[in-house]
């Protein structure tokens, strides 16, 4: 395989998936298009501006990502969702070739073939791809995709030691989505001496974007109560939780859960696995089934199938892709799906904090900057 190939091969799977997606996409995109209206063009307006989540709780978006969205306004509608789709869509390219030159800076020195590691991108690519044009193109959530391609340029950050940057980095996800609180815990895969710089970055920036609208309008607080129905598909369901609609429990949860779960991924010396587990307590917990949902676990197996692991074929990826998206289509009975959905969640996270791993030395903590191999990318 040549240096570039699997780019070439992963882009053209890419075009494939779009051309076939696009034309019944954008299912979400108002949602967006409105916040960026709200912000930009009625920002004095007594539900727009700094009033935002008080008047639109069902808003569920971060501010960084209504900026984005609102950078389209000038465009008509379904012009401003065609763009928004292609340049979501190029940003899943440049995450797998982010994930190959986060593995080849974090194995620089251990003697990695770049040709297996170029072989396990394209792989692992070929099943992250359709679920990015999923909530890229399909549903058209902008926000769900800068909070994944922050945080995979924090993955990228964190493996060059650069602490202020994947503090920012992170930050800038919970800004376009607060589910990526369950992220969090990579800070921790940083040499302990630069816990606090990055803490310190992460948490300022987050407070400088979020603060203004919980302070000048405080019944902002209203947009974390909103709910969506109990699906009978749900994972959440399997777990003995027959609700109607989101429990007043299940958002804490999912943060509590997916950060501390992320900080025993951590301290096992598997960060590369923090995202897949963030994602896996997502799914678990959240009342409704959405496809695009799947995106963020197709990050985390990305990431632990290309950084966390040596091993030739990323299984975890294609485990993930077939069990829940597959099941989609293949499993009728509501409460099949539901199961299987549970199944792979417990599964899966089990296997990444406990299955036995090579190099468990270096996997403690992330290699020291240095020059990437551009033959990785």
């Amino acid at each position: 395989m040549g240096q570039r190939t699997h780019l070439v091969l992963l882009t053209a799977w890419t075009i494939l998936w779009f051309a076939l997606v696009e034309p019944h996409g954008g299912f979400s995109w108002h949602y967006l298009r409105t916040g960026g209206e709200l912000i930009y063009e009625r920002p004095g307006s007594p539900d727009g501006g700094l009033n935002l989540y008080a008047h639109h709780p069902e808003l569920q978006m971060g501010p960084v990502s209504f900026l984005a969205a609102g950078l389209l306004n000038p465009f008509p509608e379904h012009v401003s969702q065609f763009l928004a789709a292609a340049a979501m869509s190029l940003l899943g390219l440049v995450i797998l070739v982010v994930a190959g030159r986060s593995a080849a800076q974090y194995f620089l020195g251990t003697g990695t073939n770049h040709q297996r590691l170029r072989q396990r991108v394209l792989i692992a690519g070929l099943a992250f791809i359709p679920m990015w044009i999923e909530v890229a193109v399909r549903f058209g959530h902008l926000d769900d995709v800068l909070a994944l391609f922050f945080t995979a340029l924090a993955v990228r950050s964190l493996t060059r030691g650069d602490a202020a940057t994947t503090g920012i980095l992170l930050a800038l996800a919970v800004d376009s989505k607060p589910t990526a609180v369950a992220f969090l815990p990579l800070l921790l895969a940083l040499p302990r001496h630069q816990w606090l710089r990055a803490g310190l970055w992460c948490v300022g920036l987050v407070a400088i974007v979020w603060l203004p609208f919980f302070l000048g309008a405080p019944h902002s607080f209203a947009a974390a109560e909103f709910v969506i129905p109990n699906q009978p598909a749900s994972a959440l369901r399997r777990l003995g939780v027959g609700d109607p609609v989101t429990p007043p429990w299940v958002r804490p949860a999912q943060a509590v859960a997916g950060v501390a779960l992320g900080c025993v991924a951590v301290w096992r010396g598997r960060w590369p696995a923090v995202v897949l587990i963030g994602a896996n307590v997502r799914i678990a917990l959240d009342p409704s089934v959405y496809t695009y949902y799947t995106a963020s676990v197709l990050l985390g197996t990305l990431l632990w199938d290309v950084v966390g692991q040596r091993r030739l074929v990323p299984w975890w990826s294609w485990i993930a892709l077939i069990s829940l998206y597959g099941s989609v289509f293949a499993v009728q009975d509501d409460a099949a799906r539901g199961s299987v959905r549970l199944g792979f969640v417990a599964v899966s996270t089990a296997y990444v904090l406990f299955w036995p791993v090579r190099d468990r030395r270096r996997r403690r903590s992330v290699v020291a900057p240095g020059a990437a191999p551009q033959v990785a990318g």
